[in-house]
């Protein structure tokens, strides 16, 4: 009650949606039209309002979107069903899609090829761990735990619990005024590169499923070959993107149009995406991958228009467009299966395995005298790509069923919320551990 104490108009507003909005669907306003501009309407609503609660409360927005959607998505158990479309919604569907290939060109955006390479070695060999580890884990709890769901469902378990968000760990590492340190470039590099190999693995198992679905088997080549195209495209749009993306700036440079960073940058990520799902792999590869291009000197002779950076312009847009992604993500988890006992389990039991796998990581730093448990730490939170993996999944359908159903769904959005909540603190306490023995060492040092 604080918050409408505080904030009265929301109050209102809800108000005024619960009695609007079955009283237009009494009259018979069906129009397709119509559902998509009420349906966003609530959706920006239960986004905003969610994500400024979970802010509040020091979680990351992306939670707040997400357990509102599951709300919103959730009202006919207590008999108020008009609400009901946003799920199948096609309008939503489409916004929802843009909104997560946005969301990966920003991805792209925050991260950077050469600070990748500076820290080497130890980032590879974390992210090749974070990878291999969570994915075998992963996929012997969906193998004891649900049997019956068959190979392919336990093979895109282990795959969702590959990702990392490093948006999410970047911010906890500035608030904390640690990303500077060798440890946080570690973690950084090796959450960029994990989600590489994260999308790879992504594709190749989403190439997998479809062929099958389509009545064809696949070989080991063919396998094989979904890997290696995966990385000849990654490899491909990076090189000639960097090209490509160099000389679009450069010729928009010369237009005195309002807005040309924005209609250059956004023509590239589309492009990209639409290559990337032409060949057979995930758009969002494609979105990711042009995020990666970019580089501000692309675009400097547009300073003297004033305009702003690519990744300054984005973000209103995918502010408004991501969230509708969330949203829709909550909406379409089922609550009553948080009733069963057999979803909490193997909910519970792929969190442990989220967390132990990303674990191993700290193994692989080869630097001495690191907080290697930070490493680890800090590569533990699914947040958005977890989410992404999964709603790819419940997109899959093979013999008629889709490959990750709405138990499995439900208890994977559970470890992406748990593995995402108890980073930040986890994470704070463990760089403040090492700062504080640090310290204590100095002045052992000084009496001594």
């Amino acid at each position: 009650m604080y918050f409408f104490k505080k904030y009265p108009k929301l109050l209102l507003i809800m108000l005024l949606l619960l009695v609007v909005v079955p009283q237009a669907y009494a009259n018979g306003a069906n129009i397709n039209m119509q559902d998509l501009l009420i349906g966003v309407v609530i959706v920006i609503f239960a986004a905003k309002l969610g994500g400024d609660l979970f802010v509040r409360l020091k979680q990351p927005a992306v939670l707040g979107e997400l357990v509102f959607g599951m709300i919103v998505g959730n009202l006919s158990l207590f008999g108020f069903s008009c609400f009901e479309f946003i799920k199948t919604d096609p309008g939503i569907e489409v916004l929802a899609e843009i909104g997560v290939i946005l969301l990966l060109f920003q991805v792209g955006l925050e991260s950077n090829i050469k600070q990748m390479m500076k820290v080497g070695l130890s980032a590879f060999l974390v992210a090749c761990i974070g990878v291999i580890t969570p994915f075998l884990l992963g996929f012997l709890v969906a193998h004891i735990f649900i049997k019956d769901e068959g190979l392919y469902a336990h093979l895109f378990i282990g795959a969702t619990l590959c990702a990392t968000s490093v948006g999410l760990t970047a911010r906890v590492l500035m608030d904390l005024g640690k990303i500077a340190t060798k440890e946080a470039q570690i973690i950084l590099g090796a959450a960029v590169i994990d989600d590489v190999l994260g999308l790879i693995v992504l594709a190749t198992i989403t190439g997998l499923i479809e062929s099958v679905a389509k009545g064809t088997t696949m070989s080991v080549m063919s396998i094989v070959m979904i890997v290696v195209k995966a990385f000849i495209f990654l490899i491909l749009a990076i090189v000639l993107g960097r090209l490509l993306s160099k000389y679009m700036f450069k010729a928009g440079s010369k237009l005195r149009a309002d807005n040309v960073v924005l209609s250059v940058g956004i023509t590239l990520c589309f492009v990209f995406a639409f290559i990337s799902g032409l060949i057979g792999l995930a758009p969002i590869v494609g979105a990711f991958a042009a995020g990666l291009v970019m580089d501000d000197i692309h675009y400097r002779d547009y300073e003297k228009f004033r305009e702003k950076k690519i990744d300054e312009i984005i973000a209103p847009i995918a502010g408004l467009m991501v969230p509708i992604f969330f949203v829709r993500m909550g909406a379409s988890v089922d609550l009553s299966t948080f009733a069963k006992p057999s979803v909490l389990l193997l909910a519970l039991c792929l969190t442990i395995a989220a967390i132990l796998g990303k674990q191993a990581c700290a193994l692989a730093v080869c630097e001495k005298g690191l907080n290697k448990l930070s490493v680890g730490v800090g590569m533990i939170p699914r947040g958005e790509v977890g989410l992404i993996f999964a709603a790819t999944g419940a997109r899959l359908v093979l013999d008629g069923q889709p490959v990750v159903n709405s138990n499995t769904y439900s208890a994977i959005i559970i470890m992406v919320i748990i593995t995402t909540m108890i980073t930040p603190p986890v994470l704070k306490a463990v760089l403040s551990r090492k700062e504080t023995h640090k310290n204590d060492k100095i002045v052992h040092d000084e009496k001594v």
